[in-house]
């Protein structure tokens, strides 16, 4: 079976914080073919080990790290390292995500009011700026 999969799916089988729930999105992301983790699920899922599980950024990084080298794991690749190279300098993966993917779909330069997003981004050779 190839499956995409929920942010929820995702959790369960990290965080094991429901043993019935655990067991099966375990299996279930054991047995699948294929195992599609679209870039939304990504970013939720960091948002939610970050804020409601109080992981680290090392963790989360470990994590999404995990992820890409499984076998029946497909993602979007550079969009990932985008991700992980905005969360490794300090920033948030979901900035890099976004910054990213509006450069894929012809944005030049990343706006935001987030100013540590900014700097980040910038330190990397990004183009942004902070709307005045």
């Amino acid at each position: 079976m190839k499956i995409a999969v929920d942010t929820n799916v995702l959790v369960r089988a990290i965080t094991a914080d429901d043993p019935q729930q655990t067991q099966i999105a375990e299996r279930l992301l054991a047995d699948a073919e294929l195992v599609a983790i679209p870039a939304m699920a990504l970013c939720e899922l960091c948002w939610v080990l970050g804020r409601i599980y109080n992981f680290g950024a090392a963790e989360i990084g470990k994590v999404i790290r995990t992820l890409v080298a499984a076998d029946n794991v497909v993602m979007d690749h550079p969009m990932t390292e985008a991700g992980l190279a905005l969360l490794d300098a300090g920033g948030d993966f979901t900035d890099g995500v976004i910054a990213h993917n509006g450069q894929w779909l012809g944005g030049d330069t990343f706006a935001s009011f987030d100013r540590k997003a900014i700097a980040l981004l910038e330190q990397q050779g990004a183009n942004v700026m902070l709307p005045q």
